[in-house]
């Protein structure tokens, strides 16, 4: 049997705030969104601003399906859904996922809806003709996502709530785990056995060690916790991602040069960098 390809592209890198200045043109500016396609499905992690740009990319190929699968709902994940052209256009089928929501009215449509009422908004969520589905689990439920596309999911330290992804396909893996705050000298279990042993962890590395204690309580890690996790889980490669928006290219380079230094499995994660964990 013939297998499949996995690959995955960043749209959005940056946390908290897009960045658009000239400084911030090596790295990307931003906000969070992954891109996993395995075989003919395609899965979005999060919809920051870079969504858009993806969005763009879909009309071109005329790709018409996906699953959004969302780590939570603070704007830097969010804002840039209103913005997804596909989701405007009939013939489009769209599953959007969250598992932090569970048990609020409404859950993740009602979110996504708020963000474009009036007066935040010019054109409600029923301007989009695609055909939408709104889906809300429970973290640390487990689903599939057709074939043999596996998904599991844990819950994160975050303020209200964040959910972390593992997704598997004929044996290749990958992590996506932000936003979450780790308690130095004590790594979180729930997250060591999600990437136990697997080939990509995409791991929020907002700050560093030597800062991180001016921000506790903020619900972000560093790029040093990462490498821990992933060395404790056997994990294979980390990429260090949801940037912090005052890390402008020359801090995102120094933070590049210490990791490499400290593990030979890392890469900073860039707007447009594909990885392939499995080729044609």
């Amino acid at each position: 049997m013939k297998r499949m390809s996995f690959s995955v592209r960043f749209w959005g890198v940056r946390g908290t705030v897009a960045c658009a200045s000239p400084q911030y043109v090596q790295f990307g500016g931003n906000t969070s969104c992954v891109q996993v396609k395995i075989g003919n499905e395609q899965i979005i992690l999060d919809a920051g601003t870079g969504i858009r740009e993806l969005g763009s990319d879909f009309l071109r190929k005329n790709i018409r399906k996906a699953s959004l699968l969302l780590t939570h709902t603070h704007w830097d994940h969010i804002n840039g859904f209103p913005f997804f052209i596909p989701a405007f256009q009939e013939g489009g089928t769209f599953r959007v996922m969250a598992g932090h929501l569970t048990g609020q009215e409404g859950g993740i449509e009602n979110v996504l809806a708020g963000q474009m009422a009036a007066p935040w908004f010019p054109v409600p969520i029923q301007t989009m003709k695609a055909d939408l589905s709104f889906e809300n689990f429970r973290a640390g439920e487990h689903f599939s996502l057709g074939g043999d596309i596996q998904v599991r999911t844990c819950a994160l330290n975050h303020p209200n709530g964040a959910t972390a992804y593992r997704i598997e396909s004929q044996g290749s893996s990958l992590a996506y785990v932000t936003d979450t705050e780790h308690i130095p000298g004590k790594p979180d279990a729930a997250i060591l056995e999600l990437i136990d042993g697997v080939d990509l962890v995409i791991y929020d590395s907002t700050y560093a060690d030597e800062n991180f204690p001016k921000y506790v309580g903020w619900g972000h890690s560093t790029w040093q916790e990462g490498v821990r996790l992933c060395q404790a889980a056997k994990a294979k490669r980390l990429v260090l991602f949801h940037h912090d928006p005052n890390n402008d290219d020359s801090v995102m380079e120094k933070i590049e040069k210490d990791a490499e230094k400290v593990w030979d499995g890392i890469c900073v994660a860039r707007e447009g960098m594909e990885i392939k964990l499995k080729g044609d």
